[in-house]
């Protein structure tokens, strides 16, 4: 029964898989300390992103969130510093003609 064992394992379990698990495992683990830290005293701005980033080397729903979350910090950093989201359009060329 154990050689039998070692042998389905050996057939199944591939590089492939065992990489995916492994990401899988320190990506969530980076992922969950970085949500503790949300209460906890520590850079979680900085933890959660990093985790999604090493989730992401795997698994695409973790690249949308990574992507969904730089688009959201660059809005509140274009927000804070003043800047308009979308710039004013270009002066026309031709100005209107002043009233009389």
């Amino acid at each position: 029964m154990r050689w039998r064992l070692r042998g389905y394992l050996r057939r199944t379990i591939t590089y492939p898989w065992a990489r995916r698990i492994v990401v899988a495992v320190i990506g969530g683990t980076i992922v969950l300390v970085g949500v503790a830290m949300v209460v906890l005293p520590g850079p979680a701005i900085v933890v959660i992103p990093l985790g999604l980033g090493v989730l992401g080397l795997e698994f695409a729903w973790a690249r949308h969130w990574l992507r969904k979350l730089r688009s959201t910090a660059s809005d509140v950093v274009s927000r804070v510093r003043g800047r308009p989201k979308f710039p004013p359009p270009p002066p026309s060329p031709n100005p209107p003609p002043p009233p009389v």
